[in-house]
């Protein structure tokens, strides 16, 4: 006998925008239109049209920024573009109704039928007939509705009501509810099902397993719609799957008694020393078949749930997690349920497994499921993957949206985790849990009970309050947003942009004053330009209008033959800052690991371009995934160098580590290293002797020195290191100057501070002049730093700078690195690439941009900060022209001040003064003296 009928296909369908249908029984009447069910209605074009009064969720900080007079031209009718998020094509918020009749078989008299809706948005009400079956407002879990034994075979109506209004107020930038990400979606995905079964049924099965015993105790709540005591026997049989062998452990079976109302039941099932565990290197898996027969006055009682699980334990090992008693360290990055192609979350494993695969070969080994929960086909995925997962439940109370006092959110989030624990609580993928993302209101009291409730309810994983905050005694673990090495607010006081670049320090300061396992929350928000090629990659619901208005505005400004060059060279640096993100955490010994923010571009609050990968979970063509697992992976090896700009009377120096994760030790490795020249050539080399290597991070290897007098000067050198045979290896760039270099200026050239009359007089007759701007006079609209934009420019414009007079938009660095021609003859004894590497943070430290929007669109600087895609202002640090007559070149960054210790300053202007004084120092672009003066 079939059990099931799949519901997937044509459905009749009305929306109700002034909510009146349940008034009006519309569960009782044919309704007008139709839609194909899985599926969402805006993406099967209902709803309305994008206007300026759009009921959007989530946009309190954007709405000003839209009324700015530039988004003018966005804001006429028929061409409305929101500059802040991925616009959907139709939007609607509020109910909309489904229907569709269905024939019970005959065989179905006196089975217990049931609905299920796997992943409807959001709150569902059911009617079978004109008979309300129930409501439910689970934004993680399927809406189950039991229609009970006695519906008669025959034509029926189900009729669905969904509801996208903000059913609980669980904070609107929650990603299980916001326009930012999978956008407020309303319909029903996945599954949609009709069933019928035993009338006393499994209800649930929850496993607890003992890795340590090789046992799992087995939960079985038995559920029984006859409202009548009935005796049964319950048999479980387990199967190894996943894995390279074979394993059934003895099947065990018992008597269980159900009373009326129901009961659980649990037995403990052996599974033997054969058994095999999982984890993110093996991820062995068992499905557990249980089963009850039985009869009750004649009627067969005969049913089945087959569920999968892991003998694994997840635990805490001093300051670190653990899996099975063996320390892991947590690579993670956020899934903020983005899924541009269709407008919300895919409900097919293989969907998951691309994604995790893809974080697999960047190095990672977690999701964190930013303020919200995954269907049952991620965590299946998971499994089979082994990979980690952070669970949240669906809350961002923020923003009015509080905890702890007494709102109905409260109640909602413990009915919510109950829901996801009971729905996915067996899967071994699942290792940590928060009630959500970044807690506001009375939160300490309320999560320090929640962590306290959960541990002792399901000791299965760990348990922290929320991500981002509060620390307290109760977690397991701290998710919390430091250390990292920049943070909100921090702008150009942070370590990238206020200290010289070394690759010393670490987090051990925190680890033993915390003294518990730290998984810092959110780390990087390093931005990148828009890549304007994928705007034809979203054929889906969901348009990247916004990076229409970017690209407009930077053809606007006449560089829009630049676009391109912007995202390669910014990507660059963004990668740069990444690795000494993940590298500071993993060079700390007993750091427990991180959370990205984040391996892919977030597309909402502002367009945070954060990854580096688009929302596709595909390249942007600047790093590849091979790059990037050199310094973020199970085994990754680390140099603790105390500087990275060097002399060629110095001795180089570096401590060698490694963090090593791997299933084992390591045993009997050889390290091997070399010194090698931008254009391959080796200088030095050498190799540690044979060690072996524990599981841990921070773990000293060795040390080597090296004498640099007989390096070439003013040259790029990378410091490698790889494990022979192994295939790992990784690598970090240092300069080495000479000692002295002429800065005699050329009889020809004339240095000075600001365009005067001796300048004037010099231009005039022809001659060459270097204006050398100090910064601080220096009118700025963008402020420059060395890092990359931290998360957006649109979203922290509400944190203006407090590093100029003037105000400014966002956080500062309002800039994406820099980009120059490494060929150009100005650079002839100067090392660099098109792009941000760290010999130009002493240049970038404390120079001003200088904004070039009111010269010639021709004009193209020598050294060229990239601005914020929001604003795109031609900026310049240096730049050549021709001024009455005369050859000019301009710079903003101080090349005067110490240069007998900043070399890298002192190599810059040499390399200057060489190129004004050649026959190619011969500048194109004709430039009013008068625009030189405006800087």
């Amino acid at each position: 006998m079939n059990n099931t009928i799949d519901l997937a296909g044509e459905w009749d369908f009305q929306l109700d925008p002034q909510d009146c249908g349940i008034a009006y029984g519309w569960f009782n009447r044919a309704l007008e239109q139709r839609i194909r069910l899985p599926g969402s209605l805006q993406a099967q074009g209902f709803g309305d049209d994008i206007t300026l009064n759009t009921r959007w969720i989530g946009d309190i900080v954007d709405r000003a920024y839209f009324a700015e007079d530039r988004y003018a031209p966005y804001r006429q009718a028929g061409n409305i573009k929101v500059p802040f998020w991925l616009q959907p094509d139709k939007h609607y918020r509020g109910a909309a109704w489904y229907q569709r009749a269905i024939d019970i078989p005959d065989a179905w008299r006196g089975r217990r039928i049931t609905l299920a809706l796997e992943r409807p948005h959001w709150e569902t009400r059911v009617w079978l007939d004109n008979r309300h079956a129930g409501a439910n407002n689970s934004l993680s879990t399927p809406h189950v509705y039991d229609f009970g034994c006695d519906v008669a075979p025959g034509r029926h109506y189900i009729t669905v009501r969904v509801s996208n209004e903000m059913i609980v107020d669980v904070g609107q930038n929650a990603h299980s509810v916001s326009e930012h990400t999978q956008t407020n979606w309303n319909g029903i995905v996945g599954s949609i099902a009709l069933a019928a079964g035993s009338p006393v049924f499994i209800d649930d099965v929850q496993v607890y397993p003992d890795a340590q015993r090789k046992t799992a105790r087995v939960r079985v709540q038995l559920a029984n719609a006859l409202v009548q005591e009935a005796t049964v026997s319950v048999s479980l049989a387990a199967a190894l799957v996943n894995a390279n062998r074979s394993h059934h452990p003895a099947p065990v079976s018992t008597q269980a008694h159900v009373a009326a109302s129901g009961n659980a039941i649990e037995i403990d099932y052996l599974l033997g020393d054969e058994a095999a565990t999982w984890d993110e290197f093996a991820p062995a898996l068992y499905t557990l078949t249980v089963s009850i027969t039985g009869s009750v006055d004649g009627r067969t009682i005969d049913d089945t749930k087959v569920v999968r699980f892991g003998l694994r334990e997840v635990g805490v090992i001093g300051t670190q997690l653990a899996i099975n008693g063996r320390p892991i360290f947590i690579r993670g990055t956020l899934e903020c349920a983005i899924f541009p192609r269709t407008g919300h979350p895919p409900t097919d494993v293989e969907s998951w497994k691309r994604v995790i695969g893809v974080a697999k070969a960047h190095g990672l080994n977690h999701l964190r499921f930013h303020s919200w929960c995954p269907p049952e086909a991620a965590f299946i995925a998971g499994d089979e993957m082994g990979f980690y997962f952070q669970v949240e439940c669906a809350a961002w109370a923020n923003q009015g949206a509080t905890i702890g006092e007494g709102r109905p959110l409260d109640r909602w989030l413990y009915e919510e985790a109950h829901r996801i624990v009971r729905a996915y609580g067996n899967h071994p993928s699942f290792i940590m849990m928060a009630y959500g993302n970044e807690p506001a209101g009375r939160d300490r009291d309320f999560l320090a009970k929640w962590v306290s409730y959960w541990r002792g309810f399901d000791p299965r994983r760990l348990h922290t309050g929320g991500a981002g905050w509060p620390i307290l005694a109760e977690n397991d673990y701290h998710n919390i947003p430091e250390p990292r090495i920049q943070g909100w607010g921090q702008e150009l006081r942070s370590r990238i942009n206020a200290k010289p670049p070394e690759t010393t320090t670490d987090y051990s300061d925190w680890v033993q004053r915390l003294n518990k396992p730290i998984v810092s929350h959110e780390i990087g928000q390093w931005c990148v330009y828009p890549n304007f090629d994928e705007i034809e990659k979203y054929t889906g619901p969901v348009k990247a209008k916004n990076f229409e208005i970017f690209r407009d505005s930077l053809n606007a400004n006449h560089m829009g033959d630049q676009a391109h060059d912007f995202l390669r060279a910014s990507g660059k640096l963004q990668v740069l800052c990444y690795k000494e993100d993940i590298e500071s955490a993993l060079r700390t010994p007993g750091f427990a690991g991180f959370h990205l923010l984040d391996l892919h571009d977030f597309p909402g609050q502002g367009t945070a371009l954060v990854g580096v990968l688009d929302p596709f979970w595909e390249e942007k063509g600047y790093v590849t995934p091979a790059e990037y697992s050199r310094f973020c992976n199970s085994t990754v090896l680390l140099a603790r160098m105390p500087k990275r700009i060097w002399q060629t009377g110095e001795m180089f120096s570096a401590d060698l580590d490694i963090a090593h994760f791997g299933p084992e030790p390591l045993k009997n490795v050889i390290i091997d290293w070399s010194l090698v020249s931008a254009d391959g050539v080796v200088a030095a080399q050498g190799e540690l002797g044979a060690a072996d290597i524990p599981i841990g991070n921070g773990t000293r290897i060795g040390h080597i020195e090296v004498a640099l007098d007989g390096f070439a000067p003013a040259r790029q050198y990378a410091l490698v290191t790889s494990i022979r045979d192994a295939h790992i290896e990784n690598d970090w760039d240092i300069w080495v100057f000479a000692d002295d270099v002429d800065l005699r200026a050329p009889g020809d050239v004339l240095i000075v501070d600001a365009l005067d009359d001796a300048a004037m007089a010099r231009l005039v007759q022809g001659g060459k002049v270097l204006l050398m701007l100090p910064p601080a006079g220096v009118k700025v609209d963008s402020v420059i730093g060395f890092s990359s934009v931290f998360w957006n420019t649109s979203w922290t414009k509400m944190r203006p700078s407090t590093h100029t007079a003037k105000p400014s938009i966002g956080q500062a660095p309002h800039t994406l690195g820099i980009l120059c021609n490494p060929n150009h003859a100005a650079f002839a004894e100067f090392p660099t690439e098109s792009h941000s590497n760290w010999q130009w943070w002493e240049l970038i430290h404390g120079a001003a941009a200088m904004t070039l929007n009111h010269m010639p669109p021709a004009l193209r600087p020598l050294v060229q900060p990239i601005d914020t895609w929001f604003e795109n202002r031609r900026l310049g640090l240096l730049f050549e022209a021709r001024v009455n007559g005369g050859k000019l070149v301009v710079c903003s960054m101080d090349l005067q001040s110490d240069l007998d210790r900043r070399i890298v300053a002192r190599q810059m202007l040499h390399s200057l003064l060489g190129y004004m004084a050649s026959d190619a120092f011969a500048p194109q672009v004709e430039v009013d003296a008068g625009a030189i003066r405006a800087l």
